[in-house]
């Protein structure tokens, strides 16, 4: 037992003395929207980062300098790249190299909404490949609860290396925010945690190395709450205005007014906002990690379900509005109409198109017969999704007078600033505007009808 604990003793305080020098070589896996601006961290904080992917093509792009992520900017990538700080590869048996090992890769649902960990499988399986003592191996995927020690350890330790006492593990969960001006990589707070003492003490020595303050929890499992936590929060009130849209539209008051009413009171209140349906990497699949995780504990999650329910229904009833409204506005059925969709992205001013419900309002919309396009300033081109297959390759449409005189009616799923919105309230003979934009920009007009 000394023996052991000896050992681990001595591989940990190596690793910290390795952090603390900036000598650790970091790999981070996955060069997306968390992974890519992650490394960019690590690397101008003094480390070396090598950033692991399995798509070619963000290699080329990173090793021509151009980054695919808005948040990381050329110069910041080309500076990093020209220092040695970092370089980008697919070639896996590089792991071997790294003292610090990041999983960032997706966690999606399956078609039955349950969880798909097959990428924490998978990329579990190639670290175990190359894995060494000494090592610290951290999982910052969202997952649910006990998926650090519970998938990832096993794997790991199949190698016959011991957590704890050979390598060292832990869970950060990642807070990026696209589009966020205010807060960045390094300046949001790291919750991390370890699965023992020494990965713990590791954990923090790291992070707290490359991003300005450290939050420890004690087990990796509290960290992965902490993170569904902090998104079921964010679902559950969205559903709970989006709700009230429905019920007030019915009574004839505008829920925009009532919140911008509401959040005047500076204590016990805080303002959400209705949508057409929620999007991005978190909030429309995190909260569905922790209701398959608590049926194992045969515990119901009534509420985190019904506020999936909400939100999923949201765009129905917005391509429901548009039908009525065309009909009492143009006196046309939703068949027989050219719909443009401003905004593909999920969220104002970034190119982020996951789980964006603009992708689900376009599919409704030609369900029912209508025809789509749409104009999005951020993204020139709809990507290949899993879902919405059949959508790849069209393109954006450029806004003008005649252009938008084409269609029936505008339909605002995403407010992007840089729209011309003036020019639409002149151009377009009736618009649908799920996000209020119009009436924030003073603009309003018989043919503007909120949903």
């Amino acid at each position: 037992m000394l023996d052991t604990v000896t050992r681990a003793n001595a591989l940990r305080d190596d690793l910290l003395s390795r952090i603390t020098q900036r000598s650790a070589t970091v790999g981070i896996i996955g060069l997306g929207y968390v992974g890519l601006p992650l490394a960019m961290t690590i690397a101008r904080s003094g480390f070396t980062a090598t950033g692991f992917d399995i798509d070619p093509s963000k290699i080329v792009a990173l090793d021509a300098g151009r980054s695919y992520i808005e948040a990381v900017h050329d110069n910041v990538l080309s500076a990093e790249s020209a220092a040695g700080r970092f370089r980008s590869t697919t070639d896996f048996a590089l792991l071997a190299d790294c003292d610090v090992i990041i999983i960032c890769v997706p966690t999606p649902l399956t078609r039955h909404r349950d969880p798909d960990l097959s990428f924490i499988v998978k990329t579990s399986r190639q670290i175990a490949k190359t894995l060494r003592a000494g090592q610290l191996v951290v999982l910052e995927s969202t997952t649910y609860p006990g998926t650090t020690d519970d998938v990832v350890r096993p794997i790991l330790q199949e190698t016959g290396l011991v957590s704890g006492t050979d390598f060292f593990l832990g869970f950060s969960p990642e807070r990026e925010d696209p589009g966020n001006r205010d807060f960045s990589t390094s300046s949001i707070p790291k919750v991390v945690a370890g699965d023992g003492e020494a990965a713990s003490a590791v954990m923090r020595a790291f992070y707290a190395a490359a991003v300005t303050t450290v939050v420890p929890v004690s087990s990796n499992a509290t960290a992965e709450a902490v993170k569904l936590t902090e998104n079921i929060f964010r679902a559950v009130n969205i559903a709970l205005v989006n709700e009230l849209k429905v019920v007030y539209e019915a009574m004839g008051i505008d829920i925009w007014e009532v919140i911008e009413a509401a959040k005047t009171k500076p204590f016990g209140y805080m303002p959400f906002y209705p949508g057409p349906g929620l999007g991005g990497h978190c909030i429309p699949i995190d909260p569905f990690y922790l209701t398959w995780k608590s049926r194992e504990y045969e515990l119901p999650t009534r509420f985190i379900e019904l506020a999936g329910e909400i939100n999923s229904a949201m765009p129905r009833h917005v391509v429901g509005r548009l039908a009525e409204a065309l009909d009492r506005r143009a006196g046309k059925a939703l068949s027989r109409s050219k719909i443009l969709v401003i905004g593909l992205a999920y969220k104002k001013n970034v190119p982020d198109t996951r789980e964006s419900p603009s992708l689900k309002l376009i599919e409704l919309i030609e369900e029912r017969g209508g025809e789509t396009g749409y104009h999005d300033p951020h993204v020139d081109e709809i990507p290949p999704t899993r879902e919405y297959a059949f959508l790849r390759g069209r393109k954006s449409v450029a806004l003008s007078e005649e252009a938008v005189k084409g269609f029936d009616a505008v339909l605002i799923a995403t407010d992007h600033d840089g729209v011309d919105y003036a020019a639409l309230a002149r151009w377009s003979p009736l618009i649908v505007d799920t996000r209020n934009v119009f009436h924030k920009r003073g603009l309003g007009g018989p043919n503007i009808v909120k949903a």
